[in-house]
């Protein structure tokens, strides 16, 4: 990954290669960014301008022997940490991230905005809980506890620390604080505020935000092939989350805003019978397509908020506008106050594997009263 490939964010970019050029490189960062933002992205365009033999004024060569090793994500002195599960043949305890390095760089070099669902479904861990263990926090004393074999710098990059095991979060935190010569550690979290204090003080942070509507426009124009009304349509939905859009844009954004109308005016009609067949429907859309429908109707519930009290500040697609006018006919900010935190617990729900079917029609009857009260 190099920073040329991450759309935007330019003084952040600009923030870390300044931190390289005046030899000022904190020797512990933390990147913190919510899902689908260039936290990792960042990390490993980073990673790679740090050990470049080559450094060009605002980025990695790319051509370099480090950075054709890093752009693989087998340079010997990069390493990396993130949460796995057991498999047949390997016990919990024993399941570390070294055992798992041919599918992870696969799944970076597929997928950098992914999240962790994304790497559970990638290996095929769908249904399992991942963690990093304790034998980890060992296994990174060891690592760096050597040379650098060729570059600059060894970097250790750890993904998703808060999912660290206790114990394996405070092996760390000696060579946390004083990390042998030569040693970067790159903490790469979704959720600071699931650390531990004595990381969190061990270590700088980097907040990453959310892209802007004209990077993921430009990133989905460069990258996918979708007609200009779904590549619009998956930008608006995504609010800043590029790893959402990239999949609106190859999936159903069309099919998803579609059903999300057909729902809302079926829960208005009290058609219980239409309601339950359509939850029927959205469990055999996958979980992927459940959740994008749930944050597909809290945007249009926030946005019809907006439009109600702030109408000049609204953003969305012009063909979407007539239907965020008559949602707000019916939905006053009283009953969306109700409804965003319905929509938020089925999204939690969901995530972790509830009854789709059951937690739909729970959550279409709840609308319907609130649509009629």
């Amino acid at each position: 990954m190099l920073f040329k490939d991450i759309p935007g964010l330019s003084s952040i970019k600009q923030q870390l290669i300044n931190a390289v050029n005046s030899d000022h490189v904190a020797h512990a960062q933390l990147f913190v960014g919510a899902e689908g933002s260039a936290n990792m992205a960042l990390a490993l365009a980073y990673s790679t301008f740090l050990n470049c033999e080559n450094r060009l004024a605002d980025d990695a060569c790319g051509e370099c022997s480090a950075c054709v090793k890093n752009l693989k994500y087998i340079h010997p002195d990069l390493h990396f940490v993130f949460p796995t599960a057991a498999t047949l043949k390997i016990k919990r305890e024993d399941a570390v991230s070294d055992k798992f390095l041919v599918e992870w760089r696969s799944f970076l070099l597929q997928s950098p905005y992914g999240n962790v669902t994304d790497w559970n479904f990638h290996f095929g861990w769908e249904n399992k809980q991942v963690i990093i263990p304790r034998m980890e926090s060992r296994n990174i004393v060891q690592k760096l506890s050597l040379k650098t074999f060729e570059g600059k710098f060894k970097i250790m990059i750890i993904w998703q620390p808060e999912l660290m095991n206790a114990s394996s979060a405070n092996g760390i935190l000696k060579i946390l604080e004083e990390p042998t010569d030569k040693t970067i550690f790159l903490l790469v979290s979704g959720d600071a505020n699931k650390l531990l204090t004595t990381i969190l003080s061990r270590t700088q942070m980097l907040k990453i935000p959310a892209f802007e509507d004209q990077d993921i426009k430009s990133f989905l124009d460069a990258n996918n092939e979708a007609d200009e009304s779904k590549k619009a349509s998956a930008t608006y939905l995504s609010e800043g989350n590029l790893r959402l859009a990239i999949s609106l844009a190859e999936g159903n954004v069309d099919e998803v805003q579609a059903s999300f109308k057909d729902w809302m005016r079926l829960c208005y009609n009290w058609d219980f019978h239409a309601m339950t067949k359509m939850g029927d429907a959205f469990q055999k859309g996958g979980k992927e397509y459940q959740k994008n429908l749930l944050l597909a109707g809290t945007k249009v519930m926030r946005d019809t908020l907006v439009n109600q009290f702030e109408p000049q500040m609204v953003r969305v697609a012009e063909n979407e506008l007539d239907f965020v006018q008559k949602f707000g006919r019916v939905f006053t900010h009283e009953k969306i106050g109700e409804l965003i935190p319905k929509f938020e617990a089925a999204h939690y729900h969901i995530e972790r594997n509830a009854n789709p079917k059951i937690l739909f029609l729970d959550l279409s009857l709840n609308i319907a009263r609130i649509a009629r009260s």
